[in-house]
């Protein structure tokens, strides 16, 4: 735990596992100082909810007076148990989620999850944190929306503050990820741009470190994928976009981070089982995924010795925008997951504890390895 960083009474649950007493401390800097606004674009200061603004609950927890030790904590047991058990029910996977057919539903690059049918699950509802990742400062690429949106909230349940990157065009489910974080307690900086410029890329990390007051967790996610059906359709200018959002970008933002980080921070890339089984209607996405898993195994040897690790993550076919923004055709986005062995696409949120767990201490001996969520296709 970082020295300074003083704990609410959602962190002492988290953390323990038990009910505590009634405690609202204020949430400082890892310096000591009063944490800045949440909701910062851009190093601007945005808004920071009041009791009022975060609803009567959070104002009831806010306010020690009001509490009742006994008949709050015999609430919270209750819901807490039931939850718990929901979530540790035997459940089949192949019925856990939507199955195709979906509807076709095109839309302009980059996609907006709020307009997908049905709308992805990011953990909105389910994820439940424990307090791995208490006072960390986490950056993730592409957190407005799909994988990147669901380690957001993850993150956030399990005690990081988180800065987003994402587009402009995106805002709008941007803003939604900024209530999530926000309703944990937790800072949500938002920092809008294209990855696609290296000077961003610099400005994008150096934002990020002063709204978080330092950085622990840096996820490059972010990524492109156009679909085409022959190899002849893919043009220099295609190519040159998917690069440099995929791996360009990636290596920008590592390089400009590393002065950041200390020992005991991790770094996640996206990478994809494309990199391991590429389809050739996404041939120059699959090898921006290749590159990034080379990345991380060769990367991994230099910092080991400096005690940061970095791991990739290698999703299937998941249900995010940017499958109907152009990632796929429409006859296709139809069917989609039907081939994963589980038979349907996997949704965002159930990626989310694989990034916690190369996030936190929980993965202290693990280092340039590949997790693959496939659905049951396999990356070797």
């Amino acid at each position: 735990m970082a020295d300074g960083v003083q704990l609410s009474r959602r962190d002492v649950v988290a953390a323990t596992g038990l009910l505590a007493a009634p405690l609202v401390l204020g949430l400082q800097s890892a310096r000591g100082q009063q944490a800045p606004a949440r909701g910062t674009v851009l190093g601007q200061p945005g808004r920071m909810p009041g009791r009022d603004a975060m609803g009567p609950e959070r104002a009831r927890e806010g306010d020690v007076s009001q509490l009742d030790p006994a008949r709050d904590g015999k609430l919270d047991a209750d819901r807490v148990s039931s939850e718990a058990h929901e979530a540790a029910k035997l459940k089949n996977p192949t019925e856990m989620h939507p199955k195709p057919p979906f509807r076709k539903q095109p839309q302009e690059w980059p996609g907006l999850a709020s307009r997908m049918t049905p709308v992805p699950d990011h953990g909105e509802q389910s994820y439940r944190g424990s307090g791995k990742l208490i006072g960390r400062k986490a950056l993730i690429t592409g957190g407005d929306s799909g994988i990147g949106r669901a380690a957001a909230i993850a993150f956030a349940r399990e005690g990081a503050d988180v800065c987003i990157n994402y587009l402009p065009f995106e805002e709008s489910d941007a803003s939604e990820v900024v209530q999530l974080i926000e309703a944990e307690g937790r800072r949500a900086i938002t920092i809008p741009g294209d990855i696609r410029r290296e000077e961003f890329c610099k400005q994008l990390v150096d934002q990020a470190v002063e709204g978080l007051g330092g950085l622990d967790i840096l996820v490059n996610n972010a990524g492109q994928q156009v679909y085409r059906e022959s190899i002849t359709e893919v043009s220099t200018e295609q190519m040159d976009s998917t690069f440099h959002t995929n791996v360009y970008a990636m290596v920008w933002i590592t390089k400009a981070a590393m002065k950041h980080l200390k020992p005991g921070a991790s770094i996640i890339v996206t990478t994809s089982i494309q990199a391991y089984d590429p389809s050739p209607h996404i041939l120059d996405y699959a090898m921006t995924k290749a590159c990034n898993a080379i990345f991380v195994r060769g990367l991994s040897k230099e910092l080991a010795p400096k005690g940061i690790r970095i791991n990739g993550v290698a999703p299937g076919p998941i249900w995010t925008p940017l499958q109907p923004s152009g990632g796929m055709s429409q006859d296709r986005l139809v069917t989609f997951g039907q081939d994963a062995k589980l038979g349907r696409p996997g949704q965002p949120a159930e990626l989310a504890a694989t990034y916690v767990l190369l996030a936190s201490n929980d993965s202290s001996y693990v280092s340039g390895e590949i997790h693959g969520v496939t659905g049951g296709n396999p990356t070797a």
